[in-house]
């Protein structure tokens, strides 16, 4: 009768338990997903932001219960198996959980069930967001329709956008101790210190550096990309809301690492276009003497600070090197 008794108490412990697990978990998933799921960074300010924001919703929803029973189960023995409390019977759990073939087989197949369903929901996610926001390499895997055609383009000096066309827009990032510079292949190649992007537009970033190994992160697009010397690395969005966001460098990059910053913004497709001609004619006079657009760029043997030299008149450290633009003859 005693063992008959101990048995049904541990099938009431377990029952009690798992409602206890079920009815946190539902609650507490819920409160999640419509209180705080919304207000989760990095926001919904682009395609791959959106996106970003509600794997990281779901993968929430996934691992809330796994924590609620830890704590449900530590709470529950507290209460129910201290040392102090009279009459305490046997805890589920000790060597009978181990014998338990039925508990142990359900633990292996439910959590490899769990992994292998998050491995194949990630590598979906990765493919249908053309990357995810990251970079990936000078020929992407997953790119959006019009891309190749765009990037193509930009690189024959043909590229064209205008507002509705739904056209890729390329964008090069240009990484050097200590800032971030933006050229925009479309409008005659012309530089800014400032990344100006329009809405409902895809995106095309084309990521290099000029000197040692620095990262793209525009954390509000949720997109990332690393910037090394020689190499262009293309990563790829779509911007769904105005505002302004940040562009940091996330690679440890020299002295002045952490002051590598500056900002941008996303505006309406007719204030983009406006901004981009006005800009373009008034870069003109400079924008001649920048070297021609190519996804990568040699500077001249004496650093990346943006100097250059007048054939035959000063005489630079390496007769090899030389920076790719050339003043006027006069």
């Amino acid at each position: 009768m005693a063992s008959e008794s101990t048995s049904n108490n541990e099938v009431n412990h377990l029952q009690r338990l798992t409602l206890i697990w079920i009815v946190l978990s539902v609650v507490g998933d819920l409160l999640y997903w419509f209180l705080l799921g919304p207000h989760v960074a990095p926001g919904r300010m682009t395609t791959t932001a959106r996106d970003n924001q509600f794997d990281f919703n779901v993968l929430f929803i996934v691992g809330f219960p796994v924590l609620v029973g830890v704590w449900a189960y530590m709470g529950y023995a507290v209460i129910n198996w201290r040392s102090k409390k009279a009459g305490v019977p046997e805890s589920v759990g000790g060597p009978k959980a181990a014998e338990n073939k039925r508990l142990v087989t359900s633990w292996i197949v439910i959590t490899t069930v769990v992994v292998l369903l998050l491995a194949a929901y990630g590598t979906v996610e990765v493919i249908v967001g053309q990357g995810s926001g990251g970079g990936e390499g000078p020929n992407p895997i997953w790119s959006p329709s019009g891309a190749i055609k765009a990037e193509t383009a930009a690189l024959a000096g043909t590229a064209t956008w205008a507002p509705n066309s739904n056209e890729v827009l390329p964008v090069q990032v240009i990484a050097q101790q200590w800032k971030f510079t933006y050229r925009y292949p479309t409008f005659g190649g012309f530089e800014s210190p400032y990344l100006i992007l329009p809405i409902n537009t895809d995106i095309a970033f084309n990521v290099t550096s000029l000197d040692v190994i620095h990262s793209f992160w525009a954390y509000q697009l949720e997109v990332k990309a690393d910037a090394n010397p020689q190499q262009n690395n293309v990563a790829y969005t779509k911007t769904l809301q105005l505002g302004s966001f940040e562009v940091r460098c996330s690679e440890l990059c020299g002295i002045w690492h952490g002051a590598m910053f500056n900002s941008g913004k996303v505006l309406s497709q007719a204030d983009f276009m406006a901004w981009a001609t006005k800009t373009e004619a008034a870069n003109a006079a400079n924008t001649k003497f920048l070297p021609p657009f190519a996804w990568t760029y040699v500077p001249d043997a004496n650093g990346a600070s943006g100097g250059y030299y007048i054939d035959g008149t000063v005489t630079p450290y390496s007769p090899t090197e030389v920076y790719g633009s050339k003043q006027p003859s006069s």
